[in-house]
């Protein structure tokens, strides 16, 4: 899933690609992705792109004042051409979701792999409008995310486990599952450990690692072709993603911790002072 680095470059590419181009026409291949009807798609016709800017994990095309906001999901991506072919395409053909076409022919697919159909499009007159976006917590990479902020966050969680405290994009928006692992194992902390028990050096870590992790992200992603954020980040990664290979700081084996639709990965020797937590989806089989 693209993580607010990805998004962030993502926006960055077509503010350059797109920002001052009319919208000529919006294909739409899977009538699933669109979450909106007024304004109808077919009222993107006509209008200029005006300005592209992120929102979470969220892109945001401003058309003359008409939002089109997308929401990637899991296995959506954005293709991007400079010749756009001018047939319309078949409902339902593959992967392809909605196409986008520009008045000097250019333009972008919005594609999702795989059965279960997450991604979402939405157009709105003010992209407070996309529920997603109405309860976004702080983003990470803002002057609002300070060490306060971050305090405040993690003592209000309780025993909720740090992991899914910094997934909850009602809390922090942006990071997800690759990100998230990757904060955890540079921050030495366990996936599971309560967000609340972190003392105030704890918490200071965090944030550091937290901002370094995301700018260091960001700067890997500036001025890439969309076509290429997915590789930059699966290759940047040190444990996520990586079950079995030899964790980069200790040399220690990357373990992984499985459940029903998704996995995290964590090096035990550098976050977990040596205990192999319990694989959760294999718990249950056993029992």
């Amino acid at each position: 899933m693209p993580e607010l680095p990805e998004v962030e470059a993502l926006a960055a590419f077509l503010r350059e690609k797109a920002v001052g181009k009319v919208v000529t026409r919006v294909d739409i291949a899977a009538i699933s992705v669109l979450k909106t009807f007024d304004p109808p798609v077919t009222a993107l016709g006509g209008l200029t792109v005006t300005g592209v800017s992120r929102h979470g994990k969220f892109v945001d095309l401003d058309c003359d004042g008409v939002h089109l906001v997308i929401h990637l999901a899991r296995a959506g991506w954005l293709r991007w051409s400079d010749a756009l072919s001018p047939k319309p395409p078949k409902p339902g053909s593959g992967p392809l979701a909605l196409r986008v076409h520009l008045s000097d022919e250019s333009g972008f697919d919005l594609t999702e792999a795989g059965t279960r159909k997450r991604l979402a499009v939405y157009v709105v007159r003010d992209p407070a409008e996309v529920p997603g976006i109405a309860r976004l917590g702080v983003d990470p990479l803002s002057d609002e995310f300070t060490v306060d902020r971050l305090q405040e966050i993690l003592t209000g969680a309780g025993r909720a486990q740090i992991k899914g405290v910094l997934r909850d994009q009602a809390v922090i928006a942006g990071i997800g599952n690759a990100y998230s692992d990757e904060v955890l194992h540079a921050a030495k902390l366990s996936p599971f450990q309560p967000a609340s028990t972190l003392d105030a050096d704890g918490v200071a870590n965090l944030h550091a690692v937290i901002v370094d992790e995301l700018t260091t992200a960001l700067k890997r992603a500036e001025g890439l072709a969309a076509k290429d954020l997915k590789d930059s980040k699966r290759t940047s990664m040190r444990v996520h993603g990586r079950t079995g290979e030899a964790c980069p700081v200790c040399g220690d084996v990357v373990r992984e911790v499985s459940f029903a639709d998704s996995s995290l990965q964590y090096c035990a020797t550098c976050q977990t002072g040596g205990k192999i937590l319990a694989d959760r989806r294999m718990s249950k089989l056993l029992k």
